[in-house]
């Protein structure tokens, strides 16, 4: 190339450098509506914990002393029928090397903290009552959760379900709401774990008149706004797919203005909607997997919460009744973790062993391998994999909620990460 041919070379990449400046603001004004839109209805996921499960109670039957309770009943259960850790492995299908650890980290939890997330629940665990039994047993609850939360020995979680915005609900499910929060503000025991379930949700403007059901509450009793914040219950096909082919329930968390907390996955009644027999209604039929699989794209990147159901195979009655129901527990929970559903229902003091023992066993079982990956992420080490930043933002995830659950000790983190929890937490991409 000859020195003429080589300036205008030299002139017209300067030329195209100053073109891109330009093309560059062009595209930042252009873009910065949907960059804005963006950010603001995929902001991340939430600085929060997740809980492991929600423990659903019918509200008459809530007593400031049922954590301890369920507790106590669990490790009863527990001791019945599991002697040591090769029975818990054969019970929960936790590995034989494992077996040991998880048994004790289990056993631990039961005593300190035996339900990560409650809800008292006034809708179908309750049933149809007159309105003076439905106001008294609420003014109940709502004193005893009060006095608990008070005690600190409320679970993180708490919070009510009451009857959804369906017509011939929605008056009482409102009182309900209404009556329940009341208590709780009047005696000054309304913490940042207070969360609500609404229930039957068939309509993205079912979403919006709960956004100011909660604006109404919040301004008559003098709250901050955006205190109240709510669950969406997925347990109709119209939140799955609507009469005009789009997902309803990808609008219903946008319509929620950040109030909403959580999508959950109502087994029972979304398989009966469908159609479902009785004796096929399950947390793995193919139609509960279809309508988790569109929840879980819908959520993605929203920073709502995602809970599987549950299961209505209760671990009671002769020693091997017991033991089969938790095999099948167990199993159904490590299926939903395994599934990026971390979270799911029980409904029975004795289905704790097996939630717990079930999600200890998943992290322990993954957490050298990942802390490999993400040591050498950080560059302290050779894992054998090339993992990008969004896989080491997935990788910190599944560390960081082993230790929030309890499977996994924070200075095991440090050790075989060379990272802190609030490390580990930027590395999550937990929002500050």
């Amino acid at each position: 190339m000859d020195v003429q041919a080589t300036r205008r070379a030299v002139g017209r990449r300067a030329k195209l450098l100053d073109d891109l400046a330009g093309l560059a603001d062009d595209l930042d004004a252009r873009l910065a509506g949907s960059d804005l839109a963006l950010l603001a209805r995929y902001p991340g996921d939430q600085a929060r914990r997740q809980p492991v499960h929600t423990v659903y109670v019918p509200g008459d039957r809530y007593g400031a002393g049922l954590v301890r309770d369920w507790g106590e009943r669990a490790a009863a259960v527990l001791d019945a029928h599991v002697s040591g850790p090769a029975e818990l492995a054969a019970v929960a299908g936790v590995p034989a090397d494992l077996a040991g650890d998880v048994l004790g980290r289990v056993r631990a939890k039961l005593a300190t903290e035996p339900i990560e997330d409650l809800r008292i629940d006034f809708e179908d665990g309750y049933g149809e009552r007159p309105d003076e039994r439905e106001d008294a047993d609420v003014a109940a609850a709502a004193a005893a959760l009060a006095a608990s939360v008070r005690a600190g020995t409320a679970p993180p979680y708490h919070g009510i379900r009451f009857k959804g915005f369906e017509r011939p609900t929605r008056r009482r499910g409102l009182r309900t709401l209404a009556l329940f929060v009341g208590g709780l503000a009047a005696a000054d025991a309304l913490s940042d774990g207070f969360v609500v379930t609404l229930p039957k949700v068939t309509a993205v403007e079912q979403v919006e008149a709960m956004v100011t059901a909660c604006e109404r509450v919040e301004s008559s009793l003098g709250l901050a706004p955006g205190t109240l914040r709510f669950e969406i219950q997925v347990e109709t096909p119209q939140s799955i797919l609507g009469a005009d082919g789009t997902a309803p329930v990808a609008r219903m968390i946008h319509a929620a203005g950040g109030r909403c907390a959580g999508l959950h996955y109502g087994t029972y009644d979304y398989s009966a909607s469908c159609g479902i027999s009785a004796a096929y209604q399950s947390m793995e039929h193919p139609a509960a997997d279809h309508a988790k699989a569109v929840m879980q794209v819908a959520a993605a990147g929203t920073g709502v919460f995602l809970s599987d159901g549950s299961t209505n195979v209760l671990p009671v009655g002769s020693p091997e009744a017991v033991k089969d129901a938790w095999r099948l527990h167990a199993r159904l929970v490590r299926r939903s973790l395994e599934r990026g559903y971390y979270q799911g229902w029980d409904l029975h003091p004795a289905q704790l062993p097996t939630r717990y023992a079930a999600t200890y066993a998943f992290y322990r079982e993954g957490l050298a391998t990942a802390a490999a990956r993400l040591r050498a992420y950080v560059g302290a080490g050779d894992s054998g994999y090339l993992d990008e930043p969004a896989t080491a933002a997935a990788l910190a995830g599944f560390v960081l909620r082993g230790v929030e659950c309890g499977a996994v000790d924070a200075a095991e983190v440090d050790a075989l990460i060379g990272v802190d929890t609030g490390r580990l937490a930027a590395l999550a991409r937990r929002r500050v």
